[in-house]
């Protein structure tokens, strides 16, 4: 029997890498793809039609017999798919309905076959649910807290997704968690987020033929065994982590333009976005082997996808690049529209507040690059990190707990992926697995999500005051 595998998410970048690695990789497989109807046409799609190794199947991953549809006799569900930025933003009742409802419905699908556990669950998680990690706090690992940038609707979603996934009693299941990830189309992108990444923010970036590779290879027959039931950072390793600005050098350099003839620099964001470079993405290199390219690799790749036409435009023609990028930065949602409106509420999120931008040069030849440090610096987790998960005691979860200023309040006996009971600094209750609290970074489901409570829960919690200082 070929092996079978539920894919969500085929007519994305990610989702269509994916579904091109699977099917390299491994001989004896059919693969099922959910297609929302309106994307059938896609080009992406279109391809697979004529191959026999993949069934589309018309659906929503809102509606649960479809996704029941495609989880039927499935030994791996491969779920990619869901909405992203910058659409949930203008969506936030929709995103949750695809995100959240979406993850719900898979993991019931799946809790309803004859054999549950017999079923491998890979969800794709991401780097925006830890918030903004500018330095000196831009070295980050699974464990470290949640923390949700104001707005991000889509890291408010996929937090409350892996945490359905993480608690369904699944045995096999994992959370990739995925960083920037560096795509072919990435020229096309016009929208007013561009300005929300800072230009001395950091990202540690994958690339879209190795998060493929990496997806494929999770179906592999020599996954070990200690990979499942966990959380795990994509990236790309030392040879992709850069600083934001040297990331913009390089793209504008691909399409031939310079990004100081097109960019103010007091456009762009200094703080309320995501991104941070990864003290533990090695780890799972070292389990599931994925990494072949390089951000160089990628950038000569991506120079040659650049059509001729844009690559003329930006050479020759920056004075009209940079007319309509202005415009963007004065659409809404843009950076110059909360100026021009006092929007307070956004310029202090992204900003600091309106003095901070006053302060801020208008020309590049006044505006320091930063370069972050390089040497690695944890983030203290509460606990002693030594302690193997099945031998997290009583003492273990107290000390955590603690440490966030909250309390355990039930038995911990029954093991890392036994719910039991907890209080958090704002005196919420609530029952959550010890692998979700600690390896996880979760916590209290009210107010890990609401940016809102930070400030209070960050001077009762010494383990959030490390992510938010001020």
């Amino acid at each position: 029997m070929p092996k079978q595998i539920f894919l969500t998410g085929a007519s994305g970048n990610m989702g269509n890498a994916a579904l091109e690695h699977l099917l390299l990789l491994h001989k004896d497989i059919s693969v099922r793809i959910l297609v929302l109807p309106s994307e059938l046409r896609h080009r992406r799609i279109r391809r697979w039609q004529t191959d026999s190794r993949v069934q589309v199947l018309a659906g929503d991953l809102r509606n649960y017999g479809d996704v029941l549809t495609g989880v039927k006799g499935a030994d791996y569900v491969l779920h990619v798919g869901g909405m992203v930025s910058p659409g949930c933003d203008r969506f936030p009742e929709l995103t949750r309905q695809v995100n959240v409802g979406g993850a719900a419905n898979i993991v019931r699908a799946i809790q309803e076959q004859p054999d549950p556990n017999a079923v491998r669950l890979v969800y794709i998680g991401t780097v925006a649910q830890t918030g903004s990690r500018n330095a000196p706090v831009h070295w980050g690992r699974t464990g470290d807290p949640i923390k949700i940038s104001r707005y991000d609707h889509y890291a408010v979603t996929k937090t409350q997704a892996e945490a359905i996934v993480a608690e369904s009693g699944l045995r096999y299941w994992v959370s990739l968690r995925q960083s920037g990830m560096a795509h072919p189309d990435m020229w096309k992108i016009f929208d007013p987020i561009m300005f929300h990444n800072p230009i001395n923010g950091v990202f540690e970036w994958s690339t879209v033929k190795d998060s493929g590779r990496l997806t494929a290879a999770v179906c592999g027959e020599d996954v070990p065994e200690r990979f499942w039931r966990s959380f795990y950072n994509i990236g790309g390793g030392p040879s992709c982590r850069v600083n934001n600005h040297e990331f913009m050098r390089m793209s504008f350099e691909a399409m031939t333009g310079d990004y100081r003839k097109v960019l103010d620099p007091h456009w762009i964001g200094t703080k309320n976005f995501h991104g941070q470079w990864y003290a533990d993405s090695d780890v799972l290199e070292q389990l599931v082997p994925y990494r072949s390219q390089s951000l160089a690799d990628f950038m000569h790749d991506y120079g040659r996808a650049i059509p001729w036409y844009v690559k003329a435009t930006a050479r020759f023609f920056p004075g009209a690049v940079r007319k309509r990028i202005a415009g963007l930065a004065h659409e809404e949602g843009g950076t110059m529209a909360w100026i021009e409106n006092n929007d307070t509420e956004h310029i202090n999120a992204f900003f600091g507040s309106r003095a901070d931008w006053e302060r801020i040069p208008k020309s590049w030849d006044r505006f320091e690059l930063a370069s972050a440090p390089t040497a690695p610096v944890l983030l203290d987790h509460g606990y002693d990190e030594r302690v193997a998960p099945d031998q997290w005691d009583g003492d273990v979860l107290n000390q955590a707990a603690a440490f966030r200023g909250g309390a355990c309040l039930s038995d911990a006996s029954g093991g890392p992926y036994r719910p039991v009971r907890w209080r958090c600094a704002r005196d919420h209750e609530f029952d959550m697995s010890p692998n979700l609290f600690l390896r996880g970074g979760h916590w209290c489901p009210q107010c890990m999500v609401d940016p809102s409570t930070y400030d209070d829960v960050a001077r009762r919690s010494p383990f959030f005051r490390q992510v938010w200082p001020d």
